[in-house]
């Protein structure tokens, strides 16, 4: 079984990003790919970040992808018309509007986090029904509950069980992610298995969403970026 964190990034340490750690320490902890997640900051940064990705996937033997987040609609309306010049794209959850602009945009490949800073889960059934029409994961995302403070900590839990329940009623895609900023904070793909069955995931559902779903994203991508591509099921044949 293949084992995917489709949700990391680096701090930086000397103006450095520590990708190459990243990618060390994920194949150590025998996963089969990684997408490494930026802000846009234009197209010279993208090329600068997606030459490096390359140079790390070949030296350390992993597969390493380029996603972009979103923060705001006006970024994600302008993000998904790049769609050929990345992997993946990502759209930071939290606010309610932007949570619905993701799930209605089929550009979008996960709604990260989607309760972050919230009272709410953040996800309902309207959206629910729109993220399976337009085949957008939700994501349940380790780092929120390993940085949470023992009183939000019960809150976020709270919230993930909810979106999980949502999710697998209206057959949803989740997706289970570290949200690693640093090699130190990558789990052991078992420990987030048994982690999101704490959620209300069964194992064998657990194990498919840290591998069998975020390969579909993947093979999703790359046809994104294939020429020939239209739109999902349509590609242009000689």
């Amino acid at each position: 079984m293949k084992f995917y964190d489709l949700h990391v990034y680096s701090s930086f340490a000397n103006g450095q990003p520590t990708l190459e750690q990243l990618a060390q320490t994920a194949k150590e902890l025998d996963y089969h790919g990684i997408c490494y997640v930026v802000y846009f900051e234009g197209k010279e940064r993208e090329k600068i970040v997606e030459t490096q990705i390359k140079e790390v996937s070949r030296k350390i033997g992993i597969e390493i992808l380029l996603g972009l987040k979103a923060r705001n609609v006006k970024e994600l309306n302008f993000l998904a018309g790049l769609r050929r010049d990345f992997d993946l794209l990502l759209v930071k959850g939290g606010n309610l509007d932007l949570n619905r602009a993701a799930v209605e945009t089929p550009e979008v490949d996960i709604l990260a986090h989607p309760e972050l800073g919230r009272l709410d889960s953040g996800f309902n059934h309207v959206l629910a029904k729109l993220a399976a029409k337009n085949n957008v994961a939700i994501e349940m995302n380790f780092r929120e509950i390993l940085t949470s403070s023992k009183r939000s900590r019960s809150l976020i839990l709270a919230h993930m069980r909810e979106n999980v329940k949502l999710a697998k009623k209206y057959h949803v895609p989740i997706v289970l992610c570290s949200g690693a900023i640093s090699n130190w904070e990558l789990r052991d793909p078992q420990v987030i298995i048994f982690m999101a069955n704490q959620l209300g995931l069964e194992l064998k559902e657990a194990k498919e969403c840290i591998s069998t779903i975020p390969e579909n994203i993947i093979n999703r991508a790359r046809e994104r970026r294939d020429e020939k591509f239209i739109m999902p099921g349509v590609r242009v044949v000689k």
